[in-house]
């Protein structure tokens, strides 16, 4: 991958320097409750190495800003990182809001009031225009935002985020909920810890797009919600297939590149699917296409199966994606059983200290707290509850309450058997 310098010229014959910008601006709250805390985003976000959020292994410097009052720091901050000669990866989490006289938008800063948004809030055009000055290097923004009621008509009614869609070069990607999404614990958000999740489990590190669908898929945001972009935007942009794929390691074997899509003969039956279909499949899921989006799925399975055999690796991938699509669907009987079929096939090659392990016992073991019929839970739990006893969990008393789950729905006279 190569990377331009910056527009002065000052860049030329400098080795490529990447540059990450975690900025944390002021909370939104409602009636004491937290709807989005961006310095806990910010340090969990930071935890990661700056290569991984990059995508690439560049030397890169990593400014985590958190409590800042005045826009014109922030503004010294962002010139910093456009100059930046390698990649660049901006990150925002916060509350918008607006100016009232002018509606203007603003990302508010830490101590911002309704009265004082011109003069401590970065205005939403600032972080557009030093975005659109850059020149060189591969740009990405993820933004995770609430907007407040002064600064969702300008958001929610409009569709998109001003000014980014039309920035060349720059990959945007985020969620901006609405005023009355329902509060949270004041933890790490559902769409940003995703995204940590998928670049920490992934052996090869996916392309911003796929962490993005599966962030968002897995995150299930509150209705109404807008994401950057949407999954009929990624639909309408697809690409046909990725230039080079990556096999991910398997039993006995090394990882190595592989050329060309993933793509079966086209006299199997059923739909044939070339490159990766997993936006496609985001987009099925969102819109409620449940069964197109299954359909797609095995189809993609068969044709991975077929290249690369039904323990590799790349076929466990599709079990887990076929697994989130259940979920998605309401079907937790088929997640729960999908989510134990890869742990098992994981655990096989992997060990059970591996985190891929771990991630997909606790999607089977949260899919199987969510069946309310008895004969379903009976069906999936005594898989599942085998998985768990070879694991080494984080938290022993998850197969305790999945025994004793079990036995009291296999004991139908007790009580509270459905809900440990």
């Amino acid at each position: 991958m190569g990377f331009g310098g910056v527009g002065d010229g000052g860049g030329r014959g400098r080795a490529p320097r990447g540059h990450v910008l975690l900025l944390a601006a002021d909370a939104a709250v409602r009636r004491g409750g937290v709807l989005v805390a961006p310095g806990v985003n910010v340090a969990a976000l930071a935890m990661v190495p700056a290569d991984v959020l990059l995508g690439c292994e560049v030397p890169a410097d990593m400014v985590c800003l958190e409590g800042v009052r005045d826009p014109n720091t922030v503004l010294a901050r962002l010139r910093v990182a456009v100059a930046a000669t390698g990649p660049l990866f901006v990150y925002v989490s916060g509350r918008l809001t607006a100016d009232r006289r002018s509606r203007r938008l603003f990302v508010a800063l830490a101590g911002t009031t309704a009265g004082s948004v011109r003069y401590t809030s970065l205005p939403w055009e600032w972080l557009v225009g030093e975005l659109r000055s850059r020149s060189g290097g591969v740009t990405t923004v993820v933004v995770d935002l609430v907007a407040d009621k002064e600064a969702w008509p300008l958001v929610g009614e409009a569709g998109a985020l001003p000014g980014l869609a039309e920035l060349a070069g720059v990959e945007v990607f985020g969620v901006v909920c609405g005023p009355d999404v329902p509060a949270g614990g004041g933890g790490v958000s559902g769409y940003t810890r995703q995204w940590i999740d998928q670049l920490r489990r992934a052996p090869v590190r996916p392309s911003d797009v796929e962490v993005h669908v599966l962030a968002v898929g897995s995150a299930a945001p509150a209705p109404g919600t807008l994401v950057v972009p949407s999954a009929r935007e990624l639909e309408m942009r697809r690409s046909p297939a990725p230039a080079r794929l990556r096999r991910e390691p398997g039993p006995g074997r090394e990882s190595e590149p592989v050329a060309g899509p993933v793509a079966g003969p086209a006299s199997r039956p059923g739909p044939v699917v070339e490159g990766d279909p997993r936006a496609r499949l985001h987009a099925l899921a969102v819109e409620g296409r449940h069964g197109e989006a299954d359909a797609l799925a095995r189809a993609w399975e068969r044709s991975v199966v077929e290249r690369w055999g039904r323990a590799s690796a790349e076929a466990v991938r599709c079990v887990e994606i076929r697994a989130d699509l259940a979920r998605m669907a309401g079907d937790f009987v088929s997640a729960t059983r999908l989510w134990v079929h890869a742990g098992r096939a994981r655990l096989e090659w992997q060990g059970g200290d591996a985190a891929e392990v771990r991630d997909a016992a606790a999607g089977a073991l949260y899919c199987w707290t969510q069946v309310k019929d008895r004969a379903g839970a009976l069906e999936a739990g005594p898989e599942l509850v085998d998985l768990l006893r070879t694991l080494p969990l984080p938290d022993p008393g998850h197969l305790r309450l999945a025994e004793r789950r079990l036995e009291a729905l296999r004991d139908p006279g007790r009580s509270g058997a459905l809900n440990p």
